[in-house]
C-alpha cells in the first residue's frame, strides 16, 4: 500500500448536548477536507481523542465516513490499545468497517516493562492477525508513551504486513534513523507539521498532520510541490504551515485544533472530558494565529 502524501488525523466532533459522537458532523468535516488533494484520513488518532472513545464509537466513526472517503483515498484507523488482545479486537473492528490500514500506537501504561523484545512480540502478533496493513506509531514523547528504537523499527519493517511508521517526535536525526535502517520500501510518515519539509528532505514520504485539520490544502500542496521539485513553493508553504502548527497544535493540542475548526466554520466543538475546551484567552490566541495566517480576517 502506498501512503505517500498527507493524511489528516481527523478531530472527533461530539454532540453539544449529549456529549455523544456526532457522525453527521464528522461526515461533513471529511467532505470538506477531501475537497483538497490529501491522501486520506485517519480516524481515532491522537487528534481524534482516540483514548477517550469507546470501542463502539470507533467503529461507528469508521462506518460513518467510509463511503465519504471513497475507494480512491485511504481510510486509516487508530487501533492501538494497552493489551495485545484489545489491539487485535480494535484492528478486527477496523477492517470489518472498511479501513484500508491501521495505525498502532505502543502500549505504555506499564512503561517499565515495555522492553524492545516485548514491543516486538506485541507488534508481530498484531501484524500476523491483521487483515489490513499495519503502520507503527511513535507517539509524541511529551505524551505518556514509550520510544520505538530505530533498531526495533528496522526489525519490524521486515514483516510484510508492517508497511510504515508515523514519527511524531519532531527530531529529524531520529526520523532519519528510521529511514536509513528500515527496509528500502518501508514508508516513514512525519507527525509534526513544523518539520514536514525537512522530513521529506531526509526521506519521509508524507505526513499524518494535526495541523492539516486546519490547512488541508496547504499541507497537501506543500507535499506535492516538494515531490515535483518545486522547492521554493514548498518552502513558502512550510513557512505558513509551520508557525500554525506551533501556535495551535503544539501549544494547545486537541482543544486548540477544535477551536480552530469552529473559527473556520467546520465542526470542532468541545473535547471530551476530562479534556477542557479553551478559555477565552486560549480561543483568542487561536484566532490570532489564524488571522496571522490570513485564514481569518482580523
Amino acid at each position: 500500500m502506498d501512503v505517500n502524501g498527507i493524511l489528516i488525523p481527523v478531530a472527533t466532533p461530539f454532540d453539544a448536548v449529549t456529549g455523544e459522537l456526532d457522525p453527521v458532523a464528522l461526515r461533513a468535516n471529511v467532505r470538506s477536507w477531501l475537497e483538497h488533494p490529501v491522501r486520506g484520513v485517519v480516524v481515532a488518532g491522537s487528534t481524534g481523542e482516540a483514548v477517550l472513545l469507546d470501542r463502539d464509537e470507533r467503529r461507528v466513526a469508521l462506518e460513518a465516513v467510509r463511503d465519504v472517503v471513497g475507494p480512491e483515498r485511504l481510510l486509516v484507523a487508530g487501533t492501538g490499545a494497552e493489551s495485545t488482545r484489545a489491539t487485535h479486537a480494535l484492528t478486527r473492528d477496523a477492517s470489518d468497517a472498511g479501513a484500508d490500514a491501521v495505525l498502532v500506537q505502543p502500549p505504555a501504561y506499564y512503561r517499565g516493562a515495555m522492553s524492545p523484545g516485548v514491543l516486538r512480540d506485541h507488534y508481530l502478533a498484531v501484524a500476523e492477525e491483521a487483515r489490513v496493513p499495519v503502520i507503527l506509531y511513535q507517539v509524541p514523547l511529551r505524551f505518556s508513551t514509550v520510544e520505538l528504537a530505530s533498531g526495533l523499527v528496522a526489525e519490524l519493517s521486515e514483516h510484510p504486513n508492517i508497511i510504515g511508521v508515523k514519527d511524531s517526535r519532531g527530531d529529524l536525526d531520529l526520523l532519519a534513523e528510521y529511514v536509513t535502517r528500515a527496509r528500502s520500501d518501508f514508508q516513514v510518515l512525519v507527525g509534526n507539521g513544523a518539520t514536514l519539509y525537512a522530513s521529506l528532505e531526509v526521506g519521509a514520504v508524507g505526513g499524518i498532520l494535526g495541523v492539516a485539520n486546519l490547512v488541508p490544502g496547504w499541507s497537501a500542496d506543500l507535499h506535492r510541490a516538494f515531490m515535483e521539485d518545486r522547492a521554493a513553493e514548498a518552502g513558502r508553504l512550510q513557512e505558513q504551515v509551520g508557525p500554525l502548527h506551533n501556535a495551535v497544535v503544539a501549544r494547545w493540542g486537541v482543544p486548540g485544533v477544535k477551536a480552530g475548526l469552529d473559527l473556520l466554520g467546520l465542526h470542532g466543538g468541545a473535547p471530551r472530558p476530562p479534556l477542557k475546551p479553551l478559555d477565552e484567552k486560549g480561543r483568542g490566541a487561536v484566532r490570532t494565529a489564524l488571522e496571522r495566517a490570513k485564514l481569518l480576517e482580523a
